[in-house]
């Protein structure tokens, strides 16, 4: 399978390493910054890197010719709708949250906020709403008594997503499709961001 990361910082790099480990074929890195850490990782691993020339959208052609999906880790960026045309299977991304609850950038910090004892991350199809694509895997965790949002990202929902990102990449590689359910819209909650002017 060709993949086309489009994403940054720490998971970004995590979920390279992790796709390289699935036997798929990276044809190329997208960022939104050329001195992120994954666009470093990916040059160090000989992969095409590309900076997008606007930080908010990526462009068709920014993807990759010959790309059959497109995953984003860590990316704030939408993906164009040409862009998700341009793969045979489209995008699919990680959401930190049992989707449809919490959509937005800070999903973590409001499952805190909330007081949640359960998180979940979702495996979503990228679509024209941000976090409202149809689910193509979805797990959960407890989340621990006064755990901050950064301890239950690194303890649980970061490997959480690497798992789930693999098992759908195994399970388009076998089948040739993706799973997706539509989102159910009377659970869906919003999570912006809590601290504004900060990503």
């Amino acid at each position: 399978m060709r993949i086309t990361l489009v994403g940054s910082r720490h998971f970004g790099v995590t979920t390279l390493n992790m796709l390289r480990e699935h036997h798929v074929t990276l044809v190329r890195v997208v960022v939104h910054d050329g001195e992120d850490r994954l666009a470093a990782a990916a040059r160090a691993a000989g992969i095409e890197v590309v900076v997008q020339a606007d930080p908010k959208v990526v462009t068709a052609a920014e993807i990759a010719p010959g790309t059959e999906l497109i995953v984003t880790a860590h990316s704030h960026a939408r993906v164009s709708k040409e862009a998700l045309a341009v793969a045979k299977l489209g995008g699919i991304g990680y959401h930190p949250s049992l989707l449809p609850r919490h959509r937005g950038i800070a999903a973590v910090e409001w499952t805190i906020k909330e007081g949640d004892p359960i998180a979940g991350g979702s495996i979503y199809h990228l679509a024209d709403r941000m976090d409202a694509g149809a689910i193509a895997a979805q797990d959960w965790v407890f989340v621990k008594k006064g755990e901050t949002a950064r301890e239950l990202w690194e303890r649980a929902l970061a490997p959480l997503g690497l798992r789930l990102l693999g098992e759908v990449i195994d399970y388009g590689k076998v089948n040739g499709s993706l799973p997706a359910k539509a989102q159910d819209e009377q659970f869906a909650t919003k999570a912006p961001n809590l601290s504004p002017g900060k990503h």
